[in-house]
């Protein structure tokens, strides 16, 4: 009689529990080995063509071999790459939605934006800084300049007249042409795009005088003779641009100017996840494919990890956060 009554208890006990499991089973799940189950969604917060796009793409293909599941690349440009970032921070900490992080985004944007949707510390948990990629100043093939001093020359000759673009405000190429502005005393006018492809498609045209872009959205067009790259922002000179000198090689010692991106999830992903896409995205960077398509770009490959990663968001946004000062930016 005792057995049965123990019996009895452990079945009501048994069946007090089971909604409670079946509500941990989702979380179990993700943290263990069976993930990922299904495809993984990569947010981009940029327009395509321009240097997000590219790195994204690159590494996504060998992620997507590594994990065994597609990684799909969602560009979504936009509100200075707010749109994107704002639904990766909401979206659910499974480890299928990730957002390409983004100077502009991360380090740029807190300090420019009054009320920004997110927040860069809390809502995400870094995987990994993927690349470095040096900014390039280009005019335009109206634009009477063959050098950085002689289109300095040109806009302090016609202070207010010549414009520059960027992949819109708060992108690194708006942040890199400010700090040139600051650097050189000139007055340009900004002419913010929702994109990098947005943006050369009209220095090729020649509605804009000049632009600040990485490699991958100038390179080829110069390369074409239809644009003529006149400075990079790089400490040292490109191997693909070896004819051209560094901002500071022309004038102005100590500039320096670079993009640069990484792979964020939403806050409370679990652990292992992290881990595992930190492992995924590791092995994509010491790919040909991927080693190839960076070198082609003049990008540097990281593959710095959460930690490593989140130190690097914290010191960039205060180095940027001078720079937004300095030039008295505001998205407003």
């Amino acid at each position: 009689m005792i057995r049965v009554h123990r019996l009895r208890r452990q079945l009501a006990l048994a069946l007090a529990c089971a909604p409670l499991m079946l509500l941990s089973a989702p979380a179990a799940h993700a943290e263990g080995g069976d993930w990922p189950q299904r495809p993984i969604r990569l947010l981009v917060p940029y327009g395509p063509g321009g240097s997000s796009d590219v790195v994204a793409r690159a590494v996504a293909v060998e992620m997507s071999r590594d994990l065994g599941k597609q990684v799909i690349v969602e560009n979504k440009g936009g509100g200075q790459g707010m749109i994107a970032t704002m639904e990766a921070a909401r979206a659910t900490p499974d480890g299928y939605t990730l957002i390409l992080g983004h100077v502009g985004t991360l380090a740029v944007n807190p300090s420019m934006v009054p009320k920004l949707p997110y927040d860069p510390r809390r809502d995400f948990a870094p995987i990994v800084l993927l690349a470095k990629l040096p900014m390039v100043f280009a005019v335009g093939g109206k634009v009477q300049a063959s050098t950085l001093p002689e289109f300095v020359a040109l806009a302090r000759a016609r202070p207010g007249a010549l414009n520059y673009g960027s992949a819109g405000n708060g992108s690194a190429g708006h942040l890199a042409f400010e700090m040139l502005k600051t650097a050189t005393g000139i007055d340009v006018v900004h002419v913010p795009y929702k994109g990098t492809g947005a943006q050369v498609s009209d220095l090729l045209a020649g509605n804009i005088d000049a632009a600040a872009a990485g490699t991958p959205g100038l390179l080829p067009h110069a390369q074409a003779g239809k644009i003529r790259i006149v400075a990079v922002g790089s400490e040292r000179r490109l191997p693909v641009l070896p004819d051209v000198p560094t901002v500071a090689e022309q004038g102005y010692p100590g500039f320096e100017s670079s993009q640069w991106f990484g792979l964020l999830a939403p806050a409370g992903t679990p652990a292992p996840v992290v881990e595992r896409l930190h492992q995924a995205a590791v092995k994509a960077l010491a790919t040909d494919s991927v080693r190839q398509r960076l070198a082609h770009d003049a990008s540097e490959a990281s593959g710095a990890g959460p930690a490593e990663f989140a130190a690097f968001i914290d010191a960039e946004e205060r180095r940027w956060g001078k720079v937004v000062r300095d030039a008295r930016l505001s998205s407003e």
